[in-house]
């Protein structure tokens, strides 16, 4: 299947060249392109991407709003795409609130090229780009800007197991499937039908969103 993308981004020489880079995979449309975050929404609407790839800071709406936009059910909503975020790293808890609208993951703009187009797949097949070690960095950024007061559990979390549960404590600090799996004593394909489960019964759509709600909802906390 080939997977359509559009590129909103305020400047044109990134946009040009991401649209290059692309637009020469057999299996990736470049499908439109915007300079900022209002224009890509109502382009997403009219061309129904697979993929937005959305620059976090932009004139006239910025990414974050942008997302919310796209990402938020309402009346009349009939085609969600999957938001991967583009940032230099230098937004800190921006990204964070990019997560929570429903973003699958975010991207730094000097990334090799390889990065981009794997994560466009990646993206594209219903799985969150947040690697281990960004995860790690967002953590760390996001307990230093705004840091929490330990809460109990929510109500929520007690659809899971108690397996389940330490699976998602380890994704929300940031551990590999490889990792989990090592720590719990598991086989690595075990450990991703936990990560699984854990989405399906939290109705979550992807690791982004888990981790996202194991800090908000008082599992782990920023710092531990």
């Amino acid at each position: 299947m080939t997977t359509r993308v559009i590129i909103v981004d305020d400047q044109a020489m990134v946009r040009a060249g991401f649209a290059a880079l692309l637009a020469a995979q057999s299996d990736i449309d470049v499908v439109g392109e915007a300079p900022d975050g209002a224009q890509g929404v109502e382009l997403s609407r009219r061309t129904r991407p697979d993929v937005v790839l959305m620059d976090v800071r932009m004139p006239e709406m910025d990414g974050l709003e942008a997302a919310r936009r796209l990402l938020e059910p309402g009346p009349g909503v009939t085609h969600r795409p999957r938001v991967l975020m583009l940032t230099t790293f230098d937004v800190d808890d921006y990204v964070y609130e990019a997560l929570r609208a429903g973003a699958s993951g975010f991207l730094l703009k000097d990334a090799p090229p390889a990065d981009l187009i794997a994560a466009v797949r990646v993206v594209a097949s219903g799985d969150a780009l947040l690697a281990p070690s960004v995860t790690r960095r967002l953590i760390a950024d996001f307990a230093r800007q705004r840091p929490a007061a330990r809460r109990k559990p929510a109500l929520r979390l007690k659809a899971l197991t108690e397996r389940e549960t330490e699976v998602l404590t380890l994704v929300a600090r940031g551990r590999s499937n490889r990792e989990i799996a090592e720590i719990l004593v598991l086989a690595e394909q075990t450990v991703k039908t936990h990560v699984s489960r854990v989405l399906t019964k939290l109705g979550l759509r992807d690791r982004a969103q888990a981790v996202v709600l194991a800090y908000e909802s008082g599992l782990v906390a920023p710092g531990e």
